[in-house]
């Protein structure tokens, strides 16, 4: 299962056959790319939902704002209606030109035979598609930078979908959860007291709140897993916790389930989700329709919850 914990870079391949063929270049995606058809289709994992077809009002580069994209190793730029792009240019053994838009811009792999003016001539081909990916990326890094926590007395975090906000109190031990049933709309009714003094560094802060959340995941995760599992049919022989940057969570022939302790930041509805995916894994290993059928006999919503772990910022806590 792939996340939205890291870069989520988008690629697009055309040019199957040499320049000079008659045949009209064709495209497809991967679990990143936009849906196209037709073309092989790959399955994506829960929590990065495959991104939908551009719509013809997403194609309209007169909506955007003249912008200038730029690879940190751009070696060449195009114009693209009003916006200039420079991209990195890399020759490959390959048989067709693949774009791939990263948190970095544009780079564009090319088999060696394909001309640069054939290469500026694709770019432009797909220009609709590369600038809209382009603008989705400058959005994420805004929404990661704006989810980046400022350890301090007083700052706030997600956690179980709800806001919790830490407080520093040196008269208790490790961190203590304490939740006001009364607190006015609005208010966050949850509130971590830490046991440092207010001249704690935030590394010191981080570290036992990450610490915390990580203890409350492996519990929570624990008692979903086995409610699920009972109600699948499948025997879980091994829960851990990940923190990996790419996935959400796997599960292994053998029984062995990872997943990701950030998932904690979401509501319970969306863990219940990934821990279904997973455990209906020990049942398909695979994401055919009949694997689909299996999460969906215990999370009918689960498209909904699916998009909510793109759409969802998680907290940068480093």
């Amino acid at each position: 299962m792939a996340s939205g914990l890291a870069d989520d870079p988008s690629q697009l391949s055309l040019f199957d056959a040499p320049p000079s063929a008659a045949a009209t270049p064709s495209s497809h995606g991967s679990p990143r790319a936009p849906r196209r058809a037709p073309g092989p289709r790959r399955q994506v994992s829960p929590d990065v939902p495959e991104a939908h077809a551009m719509s013809p009002s997403s194609e309209r580069r007169s909506e955007l704002e003249p912008l200038h994209f730029r690879h940190p190793q751009a070696e060449r730029e195009v114009r693209l209606g009003e916006h200039r792009v420079g991209y990195a240019l890399r020759r490959a053994r390959r048989s067709s030109i693949g774009f791939v838009v990263s948190a970095e811009g544009l780079a564009v792999n090319a088999p060696r035979w394909v001309s640069l003016q054939n290469i500026d001539s694709a770019v432009q081909a797909k220009a609709g598609w590369i600038l809209r990916k382009l603008q989705e990326q400058q959005e994420r890094a805004r929404r990661v930078e704006a989810a980046r926590i400022e350890w301090r007395d007083g700052t706030s975090l997600p956690f179980l979908g709800e806001t919790v906000i830490i407080v520093l109190d040196p008269r208790v031990a490790g961190a203590v959860l304490n939740s006001d049933a009364q607190s006015l709309p609005g208010v966050a009714r949850l509130v971590l007291h830490v046991g440092l003094p207010q001249t704690a560094e935030p590394e010191q802060i981080r570290d036992l709140v990450q610490s915390w959340l990580q203890r409350q995941a492996l519990r929570i995760f624990t008692e979903r897993c086995k409610h699920f599992a009972a109600t699948l049919g499948v025997t879980m022989r091994r829960l851990s916790l990940s923190a990996a940057q790419t996935r959400w969570g796997s599960a292994s022939a053998d029984g062995s389930i990872r997943l990701n302790w950030r998932l904690v930041h979401f509501g319970l509805q969306v863990i219940d989700y990934v821990v279904a995916h997973e455990l209906a894994h020990l049942r398909e290993m695979n994401h055919s329709a009949a694997f689909w059928d299996v999460v969906r006999s215990v999370v009918p919503d689960y498209e909904k919850l699916r998009s909510t772990l793109k759409d969802v910022p998680v907290p940068v806590l480093g």
